[in-house]
């Protein structure tokens, strides 16, 4: 008895431990379960709550320039010259409004901040008389051509490293273009704009086969 009694209560101890252990898959299937129908419920009433409408038009418009078939970049490039030729002096003089704080425009004008402007286009760089330049200007040679008025008025601190000119500059080459033929009618003998380039000037130069 004491045999039987005992290889029983082996088998039942067994029984026991496979009963436990279907219980144990069955809650954890049972977890993995509620989790997968929870994230369901949230997606559902997270698409009914929230409708993402596609804007026919970006907020913020960003122009990228277009890319040729090999995917290079392609830049415009524009003879400053052209520019020139078709800017527009009010436009300019509007733009020289930025700078009467520091300027005077008019022939014989004091100077304030900045030096008198009349005659700044061709004139000799860091020549008024009675202004007391930056050592950065001072050391600059030549004059005012448009070349060097342009990558002035681009970026005066990046051009002309420790000039106390503080304004930030005029990044639009048409702006500047502008800016420069409104200077340019403050003199009594305007220095000639240059002159644009012509179709031909323009064409590059193609070998034409032989004639068999």
């Amino acid at each position: 008895m004491a045999n039987e009694f005992g290889v029983w209560h082996l088998m039942t101890d067994k029984n026991d431990h496979s009963g436990k252990d279907g219980l144990l898959l069955n809650k954890i299937a049972g977890a993995v379960l509620g989790s997968f129908l929870t994230i369901m419920v949230v997606r559902e009433v997270g698409g009914a709550l929230y409708h993402p409408q596609n804007l026919e038009t970006p907020a913020y418009a960003i122009e990228v320039p277009e890319s040729n078939a090999h995917g290079a970049v392609e830049v415009e490039v524009v003879d400053f010259s052209t520019l020139l030729a078709n800017a527009d002096s009010a436009k300019g003089e509007r733009l020289a409004k930025k700078c009467v704080q520091c300027h005077t425009f008019d022939k014989g004008g004091k100077n304030g901040t900045g030096p008198n402007l009349w005659g700044i286009i061709g004139r000799a760089s860091a020549s008024v008389a009675g202004f007391n330049y930056s050592s950065a200007l001072s050391a600059l040679s030549g004059s005012w051509s448009f070349d060097e008025m342009s990558n002035f008025l681009e970026n005066p601190k990046g051009y002309v490293k420790g000039t106390a000119m503080s304004f930030a500059g005029l990044r639009k080459p048409q702006d500047r273009a502008n800016l420069m033929v409104y200077l340019r009618t403050l003199d009594d003998n305007p220095l000639p704009l240059p002159e644009a380039p012509t179709a031909e000037d323009v064409m590059p130069d193609v070998d034409m086969p032989a004639d068999h």
